[in-house]
């Protein structure tokens, strides 16, 4: 198990080594979220050749690596087959670096997190019919700090909406952990933090993930080469 920071301490060895860049780490990453997601599609019949074909996806990226990770998703499951909706918190012409790659190299649209466009997403999954809706948080990761409500709030009025009776059910795919907790205590950063149905992240456990508040809660933990 790593805290936040002996995480990022060991990517920052494997790239000054010139093991492996900051690109690939990333990709591999995106690539991990993706197969962990599509072994567990919810609603998946079995028989289809791919989980996501046809299937509205939405991916909710934030202003850091963890979006840069949430856009190589992004791309990825578009390529499977998927449509997906990419809705980010905070300026994405702002990124650098590798998040700015992962950004350019998804080249679909992004809009604005808010309210009304999360909700328009659901209602578009419903009348397709779809009976979920997968949404990829792909907005802090280990890096998170309060105040995270202006976040949180808009898509907890989207569960809200989805779970009063509006439709589809949510499957919360969570990269790393889900928006709104300390990766190293556990303490809430908001009134309303996200939940997770699905956890994955990278080369070990951070100290959250044994905490009881999350031991229901699937964890994947993908192998990134480090």
């Amino acid at each position: 198990m790593l805290t936040s920071q002996e995480m990022r301490d060991a990517e920052a060895r494997a790239i000054d080594s010139g093991s492996v860049t900051g690109t690939e780490l990333m990709e591999r990453a995106g690539a991990g979220v993706v197969q962990a997601l599509m072994d567990r599609w919810p609603g998946w019949d079995g028989i289809s050749p791919s989980p996501c074909a046809g299937q509205l996806v939405l991916v909710l990226c934030g202003p850091g690596n963890n979006g840069g990770d949430g856009y190589v998703v992004a791309r990825l499951l578009a390529e499977a087959g998927a449509d997906v909706r990419v809705l980010a918190y905070g300026d994405p012409a702002a990124l650098s670096g590798d998040a700015l790659r992962a950004r350019r190299l998804w080249g679909g649209t992004v809009q604005m997190l808010d309210a009304s466009g999360l909700v328009a997403v659901a209602e578009q999954a419903v009348s397709r019919g779809q009976d979920w809706l997968v949404v990829i948080d792909a907005l802090f990761g280990i890096g998170q700090r309060a105040p995270l409500d202006p976040v949180t709030e808009p898509v907890g009025d989207l569960v809200d909406h989805m779970l009063g009776g509006a439709g589809p059910t949510p499957f919360f795919v969570a990269i790393d952990l889900p928006t709104g907790y300390d990766a190293d205590t556990g303490a809430t950063l908001c009134r309303r933090p996200l939940s997770s149905d699905l956890t994955v992240t990278f080369h070990q456990p951070k100290p959250i993930h044994g905490m009881p508040h999350f031991l229901d809660t699937e964890l994947v933990v993908v192998d990134i080469g480090l």
